[in-house]
């Protein structure tokens, strides 16, 4: 005689043991009846009972044999159960963790949709926890621990590390969605002077030649607006041995400023190892990088024999600027952020050569 098979919704979060229970209490069917026809121990039937041993595979098969419910359902109900108790563990452990997570900018990552808004501090943990993609805290420090690196290597610590943790983070995500060429040194290097010769447009004209050519060159650059609590320039670090990423914040608008940030990063990607991180933060500690860095971007962008040549010639006029400018191709505010820094001339002189840049991405924010 064939049994009959029966099929039910429980609600899969019930422990499986008790609807074992009810099972065998509406069949008016022993733990012990049970226990001999399946060829267990009275003990681990009540263990399973109890939700203190669960239910295998074998033991499925066994049920679905005595009792005519099928083993796939004993451990979808099994294996239900467990996740909505490791659930509830994690709910816990995520909540011991709000007070890390309110160390970082929570509404300003909200704001710019990189988070969703949280009602209690658990869904608040498990958002930042998503949004750096790691598990813990634990974790996140060994995610960003060269970042701890690059801080006490710049003596940057006057700004939220976990700020510009977010910072880099966005710079991350968004330099996934770039595909790029495998990275080669000496295309970068013809990359960087196509670059520069893009100085004297305006950025609706440079920035999608600019990333391209970047791309084309195995670089990603990002521009990502500064976060609250942080005063950075750029950054630049490796994703993998063939992507670098370039992270640009354009905290300061005018094209001497822009161009140089760039180009001082762009050193970086050259000059530098792979497993540096490199942040521009005002204020930071100036290392041997950081000016090697500083001097490729001011000799890239004004050579240096003609830039004495300019110095030599008496007075600096403003027509003296633009010809020199002219001359060597690139952009007349970068010649006068030059003389300014170098006080060559008071920074209150040609200052109307300088051009305020805003991009795309600041229109977007």
């Amino acid at each position: 005689m064939s049994e009959t098979r029966y099929t039910f919704t429980p609600d899969y979060s019930a422990p499986p043991g008790e609807i074992l229970a009810e099972m065998l209490e509406a069949r008016r069917l022993s733990q012990s009846e049970l226990a001999a026809r399946c060829g267990l121990s009275e003990k681990h039937l009540s263990q399973i009972i109890t939700g203190k041993a669960s239910i295998t595979s074998e033991t499925a098969l066994l049920f679905e044999r005595t009792l005519g419910v099928s083993a796939s359902l004993w451990l979808n109900l099994e294996s239900s159960h467990r996740l909505s108790l490791a659930r509830k563990q994690e709910q816990t452990k995520l909540a011991e963790y709000s007070a890390w997570a309110a160390r970082f900018p929570l509404r300003e990552l909200v704001a710019r949709g990189y988070m969703s808004a949280a009602r209690t501090d658990e869904e608040r943990v498990r958002a930042l926890l998503g949004f750096f993609g790691v598990t813990s805290p634990g974790a996140w420090e060994g995610q960003y621990a060269r970042l701890a690196v690059a801080y006490r290597r710049t003596g940057a610590f006057t700004r939220s590390r976990e700020t510009v943790a977010c910072w880099l983070r966005i710079g991350e995500i968004e330099a996934a969605h770039v595909d790029t060429a495998p990275f080669d040194r000496s295309a970068f290097r013809q990359v960087l002077q196509a670059i520069r010769g893009l100085t004297r447009l305006d950025p609706s004209a440079f920035e999608p030649k600019m990333l391209a050519l970047c791309q084309s060159g195995g670089v990603a650059l990002v521009f990502v607006p500064e976060l609250p609590k942080t005063r950075l320039s750029g950054a630049t670090r490796w994703l993998s041995s063939d992507k670098a990423l370039i992270v640009q914040s354009l905290r300061y608008r005018t094209d001497d400023h822009f161009w140089f940030t760039f180009f001082h990063e762009a050193a970086h990607v050259l000059l530098h190892g792979k497993r540096a991180l490199f942040i521009d933060e005002d204020g930071a500690q100036r290392t041997p990088e950081e000016e090697e860095a500083d001097k490729f971007a001011a000799d890239l962008l004004i050579p240096p024999a003609k830039y004495e040549t300019l110095l030599a010639g008496v007075p600096l006029s403003r027509a003296r600027v633009l010809a020199f400018a002219d001359e060597i191709g690139i952009a007349p505010g970068i010649v006068v952020g030059r003389l300014q820094h170098e006080k060559a001339i008071p920074f209150n002189w040609f200052r109307d050569l300088k051009r305020t840049f805003r991009f795309a991405v600041e229109a977007a924010d």
